[in-house]
């Protein structure tokens, strides 16, 4: 990273990032070459489907095959692709082979990047189950939209790490000593308007960028709180912190269980059964205030 590049904006790390070779994940890498020394046997026992789980792994391959499918369809006139899926089946076994085999991968990066990748990741995860819950009739949509809500930080993180790891540590900061005197960051935009910004100017399908955006809608919350839960669980946050955030998710899924929203979390046993009795005593607790509402009336 240059001297000159911490002055920078926002629109000037636009135009330097929006051209610059994305890279792929070394376990997509290692798990195409597999299929690919599997021979035709794998090729014929290979689904749509085994292809899209290994683009939910990998937020770098996502975008690369939505902006190819978006180039396409500009040129063609089609319609948007807004799912791993119609991006697959946009691009082939071949040409995914080959683009992953020339891609160079995610690796000697700083831990914040790694971890900044799963969060990526589990969001994903989350979102779509939580999509699929609530019987969204495109769950895929919204977990596109929470597995590349963070592709303007992981960017910074590969162009400028020294910046990112600092701009980092003060939000952490700001975050876990808000009491304190507030330490000021050193860039003039976040890395969600550096995602937006660059959502645009890649031209990327209307849906994804306002679900990115998180304009006010359920689809697009629960790709926001698919992040805020994964921070959550990553930070060790508190059962009871849990159990609001999961209740903000339940206020989206009204019909189901609060102790089915909270199963696809990736939590530790201890911390799940610690959180599961805590959903029964709330429930336990709802249920009396209901009756003794019933009793007052």
């Amino acid at each position: 990273m240059q001297a000159h590049q911490w002055t920078w904006g926002i629109n000037q790390w636009v135009e330097y990032l929006r051209d610059k070779e994305l890279p792929v994940l070394p376990t997509t890498a290692a798990r195409l070459a597999a299929l690919r020394d599997g021979g035709e046997a794998a090729r014929e026992n290979l689904s749509a489907r085994d292809l899209v789980d290994i683009v939910y792994g990998d937020p770098y391959l996502a975008l690369k095959l939505l902006r190819r499918a978006e180039e396409r369809r500009t040129r063609q006139l089609g319609h948007d692709t807004t799912t791993p899926l119609a991006a697959v089946l946009q691009t082939g076994y071949d040409e995914l082979q080959a683009l992953v085999a020339n891609s160079r991968q995610s690796v000697d990066l700083l831990p914040g990047c790694h971890a900044c990748e799963q969060r990526a990741v589990l969001a994903a995860v989350l979102a779509r189950a939580w999509a699929t819950r609530r019987v969204d009739v495109l769950p895929d949509e919204v977990a596109m939209a929470a597995l590349l809500a963070e592709i303007g930080e992981l960017l910074l993180w590969h162009f400028a790490p020294e910046m990112t790891d600092k701009e980092v540590a003060i939000y952490q900061w700001n975050e876990r000593y808000w009491a304190l005197q507030q330490r000021t960051s050193e860039m003039d935009f976040s890395f969600r308007q550096l995602t937006m910004a660059l959502a645009q100017s890649w031209g990327l399908p209307t849906l994804i960028v306002a679900l990115i955006k998180g304009v006010d809608s359920p689809r697009a919350n629960l790709a926001r709180l698919g992040h805020e839960a994964v921070k959550a669980v990553i930070g060790e946050a508190s059962t009871p912190e849990l159990l609001v955030l999961l209740q903000e998710v339940g206020a989206l899924l009204p019909a189901v269980d609060l102790l089915a929203i909270a199963e696809p979390l990736p939590l530790a046993d201890e911390a799940r059964t610690a959180l599961q009795a805590a959903i029964a005593a709330a429930r336990a607790g709802s249920g009396e205030q209901s009756v003794q509402g019933v009793d007052q009336a």
